[in-house]
């Protein structure tokens, strides 16, 4: 079987991309480790695969949930970096995602240790830089999908991660829901294209980039966006249906973090998502999926809170709002 699909990898257009980030826009880069699971080189198998994430990262974070919410914990395993990359004071430098179980001092000076955060468990480095120079590549990005068996890195693009798990390793999921069905995959395309471009990138574009015109088109582009989803929503379970895709757990990674992070950290401060029913409801929908409570639940959150607040301004991280993310889909505290 082989991975079907373009998966919508997560890029912007490259074109005349230093001029753009001089004039203040974020770009986002470009992944380039690109095999794939189903190959002969990287044959799909039980247990032989492995992923290296950072849950406040939310393209780390949808693989881990296709992989929590399919039940794929016994055929992938995982190891998770501290929430926060290093500061120049670092003996590695700065910006440099890491394993520190055993915790780290943040910006605001106090030492925090969250315990989903583990070593790596296959390789024992320290640093995630090292287990791509292991394979011969100078990158530094997760999420990575490894080869135990080789110990290469097979992929560090998450959409074409996140594909992989749904096809080729669907036959050793618990739970073999169909992500990515036959019948809708042009539909799944089509709608992953403007909700990355509008919601999960577009987020990025708001809180990221110091240019006010590319800010402004962001932040007008995102709440079109939830608008448009809060309209497909109407009388459905699910954005294409009776039944959760692979585009709802796109959009659930962004949204996830709207009210608690982004409405703040990324100037999304139109609206809550409360004021939109449709998306309110299916948030609630979501977050009781089987399987996906172990990958959503507060202490996840304050991974994403330390990652986003943690290195910006005075380092200080907030400690609203009330209720978060158990709300979703219920009444308000």
């Amino acid at each position: 079987m082989a991975v079907v699909g373009s998966a919508g990898v997560t890029t912007d257009d490259q074109t005349n991309a230093a001029e753009r980030r001089a004039g203040g826009e974020f770009v986002r880069g470009v992944s380039s480790a690109r095999s794939f699971i189903g190959s002969e080189e990287f044959p799909a198998e039980s247990d032989r695969y492995h992923l290296y994430i950072a849950f406040n990262c939310p393209w780390c974070h949808r693989v881990a949930l296709v992989r929590a919410v399919l039940g794929l914990e016994d055929a992938i395993s995982m190891d998770v970096c501290f929430p926060g990359r290093t500061t120049s004071a670092d003996e590695r430098g700065e910006n440099l995602w890491r394993f520190a179980p055993e915790g780290a001092t943040g910006q605001n000076g106090r030492h925090v240790t969250f315990p989903e955060c583990t070593t790596d468990t296959v390789g024992g480095k320290k640093y995630i830089v090292d287990i791509y120079a292991e394979s011969g590549l100078e990158q530094k990005s997760i999420p990575i999908l490894y080869d135990k068996v080789s110990r290469k890195v097979v992929n560090n693009e998450s959409a074409e991660i996140m594909r992989m798990f749904e096809t080729v390793m669907l036959p050793y999921a618990k739970r073999p829901l169909e992500l990515y069905p036959p019948s809708l995959q042009q539909e799944v395309e089509d709608t992953n294209t403007w909700l990355y471009t509008d919601i999960n990138n577009g987020a990025y574009k708001a809180g990221f980039s110091s240019n006010q015109d590319v800010y402004e088109a962001a932040f007008a582009a995102y709440f079109a966006a939830l608008e448009r989803l809060n309209g497909l929503l109407e009388g459905k379970s699910f954005i294409l249906g009776d039944a959760v895709t692979e585009c709802d757990l796109r959009a659930f990674t962004t949204l996830w973090r709207h009210d608690p992070v982004y409405h703040n950290r990324m100037k999304l401060n139109q609206a809550f998502l409360f004021e939109y029913a449709g998306v309110w409801k299916w948030m609630g929908r979501m977050m009781a999926l089987p399987g996906i409570e172990s990958v959503v639940h507060e202490g996840i959150l304050a991974h994403a809170k330390q990652g986003y607040f943690g290195r910006t301004g005075n380092g200080t991280i907030p400690i609203g709002p009330k209720g978060y993310p158990q709300c979703y889909g219920k009444a308000r505290p």
